[in-house]
């Protein structure tokens, strides 16, 4: 079982356009709305794919109301902590040529008793986990080292925890020792404060994290795939996309199916690349399940380039 741990949970509700211009009113191809943030994706991935897994997070509101409705409804046992605010909703714009425009909502005000209920209620449950995954922006109202907290329980407990966070948030994750950091070209460059334009870029980057004591490192980069940074050494994939659709979740998916298929080289990054892959060729954030599946597609270096430049940034980030 994985659990998961979204302090900053959503309603996504994704709008298919012809194009967007600002300033016109625009008609909508196709809308959806399902259930976001990033550990709540990596659950709903894990179910999609008959991996059992319980999403715990804060709830306020018609919108937290309804956000444990649809989880509910996709199988997704959820573990809702009340609080006093209204859970975000965000917006997702799709253009035909996948590109994407998010509009996130900064979310509900969270202190110290809420972040205290939510370890309570995790603790519950991360006994028996093979992971707790710890997912998505820190709310406004908690310290930016809540997941590094979060993470020092789960790991003095003997719990493996993956975190996937940005910022300070990151860096204090990679401090507190997590056992895996999966952040995107974009997070990777920020916390270690500098471009990442080659492959060799975002090795030295991940090594960097894995200095600071993280165990291991999954970046993903976009048109450019992932890459898998830990003891044993540099790994490296791609599973291209013929048709993107949306992007939204797309590295919560390849998240899922890493951990998924045993969080451990080349077999688990090549696994996590077909999901992520899968769910780009899916509209909003929808997760792939079995049969939406990329394998075929999949390739894995061992020895990669690192001299190889990067792409601009695009899906699988």
């Amino acid at each position: 079982m994985i659990v998961t741990v979204t302090l900053n949970p959503s309603l996504d509700r994704a709008v298919e356009v012809d194009s967007l211009t600002r300033g016109e009113v625009i008609r909508a191809a196709a809308a959806r709305i399902d259930p976001g943030g990033k550990g709540v994706n990596v659950s709903r991935a894990l179910l999609a794919n008959g991996v059992l897994s319980v999403a715990v997070l804060p709830t306020g509101g018609d919108e937290g109301s309804q956000l444990t409705r649809l989880l509910k409804a996709e199988g997704v046992e959820v573990l809702a902590v009340p609080i006093s605010g209204r859970t975000r909703s965000n917006i997702t714009l799709a253009e035909p040529d996948g590109t994407v425009t998010k509009v996130n909502e900064p979310g509900p005000e969270l202190c110290g008793a809420d972040l205290d209920e939510i370890t309570a209620q995790l603790l519950t449950r991360a006994g028996d986990a093979d992971w707790v995954v710890l997912c998505g922006s820190v709310p406004p109202g908690l310290p930016a080292d809540a997941y590094a907290q979060l993470c020092r329980r789960l790991r003095a407990a003997g719990v493996r925890v993956a975190v996937d966070t940005s910022g300070p948030a990151l860096r204090e994750a990679a401090l507190a020792g997590a056992t895996l950091l999966k952040p995107n070209r974009e997070e990777l460059a920020e916390v270690v404060g500098a471009p990442l334009t080659s492959l060799g870029d975002v090795v030295e980057a991940a090594q960097r994290l894995r200095a600071w004591g993280a165990g291991a490192v999954v970046a993903s980069l976009g048109a450019d795939g992932a890459v898998l940074v830990d003891a044993d050494g540099v790994v490296t994939g791609n599973c291209p996309v013929a048709r993107p659709r949306s992007t939204v979740g797309a590295g919560d998916a390849l998240l899922a199916g890493f951990l998924a298929a045993g969080a451990r080289g080349a077999p688990a990054l090549a696994e996590g690349l077909a999901w992520g892959a899968a769910a780009v060729s899916l509209p909003g954030s929808r997760m792939p399940g079995p049969t939406d599946l990329f394998r075929q597609h999949v390739t894995i270096h061992h020895q990669p380039d690192e001299l190889l430049p990067l792409l601009p940034s695009g899906p699988l980030s």
